[in-house]
């Protein structure tokens, strides 16, 4: 098969809206990835957090939807948003130092012998930066593909998971991260662009 074939295996596109040589583009790959853990716990560093994820899940975003009622139809727009949820999955240790950093977190948040909680949302929020990766390392640097940070974050689940005498597999503990704010960087590349605003005209999108 002729290398210039392969420039084919993509969706046929007419020739204006396409380079004529340019057949799939590479994906991201969901293995190539790392996740850093900022003001988490109250140990330094974080990077044994970093080096035991297992399972990361990118940002998910909701807009509420509103609703005006008009003469023979209705008209929708957007509500306020809601960051969902990030699941994220550790391999715990024989030393400890992920349980460690976990339950340092937790307690910030509330303490469980005294029965006092943080006096504000500051004294124990974290940020959380999830960076996908092109896969070089060693001598060969690696470049970021992608980074979200994920700001005013705290831990609304933890679960340490089940044992079992059948079981082969790591002990694994499950975060449910809840942020305030996720923002796609570098600026100008997805969320974080800035966009020009219209006021005083509502567009239902079949005309105005």
């Amino acid at each position: 098969m002729a290398i210039s074939s392969l420039s084919k295996f993509t969706v046929p596109l007419a020739s204006d809206q396409s380079a004529t040589s340019q057949g799939m583009l590479m994906p991201k790959l969901k293995y190539r990835f790392r996740v850093m853990f900022e003001n988490f716990g109250v140990s330094t560093p974080t990077t044994e957090l970093t080096k035991q994820v297992q399972t990361a899940a990118r940002p998910n975003l909701q807009f509420a939807n509103q609703t005006i009622e008009v003469y023979n139809s209705k008209i929708n727009y957007a509500g306020k948003h809601t960051w969902q949820t990030i699941a994220i999955t550790l391999r715990d240790d024989v030393n400890s130092n992920v349980q460690k950093l976990v339950g340092e977190q937790l307690q910030k948040q509330f303490d469980f012998l005294e029965q006092s909680s943080a006096a504000s949302a500051i004294d124990y929020k974290f940020n959380l930066r999830i960076e996908m990766l092109d896969g070089g390392n060693g001598n060969n640097a690696v470049t970021v593909l992608e980074t979200w940070e994920c700001y005013g974050c705290y831990l609304t689940q933890v679960n340490y998971q089940n044992l079992g005498y059948g079981e082969q597999t790591p002990a694994m503990i499950d975060l449910t991260i809840q942020p305030d704010n996720c923002v796609q960087t570098p600026s100008g590349t997805g969320l974080g662009t800035v966009v020009g605003r219209t006021v005083g005209v509502l567009a239902t999108g079949a005309g105005i």
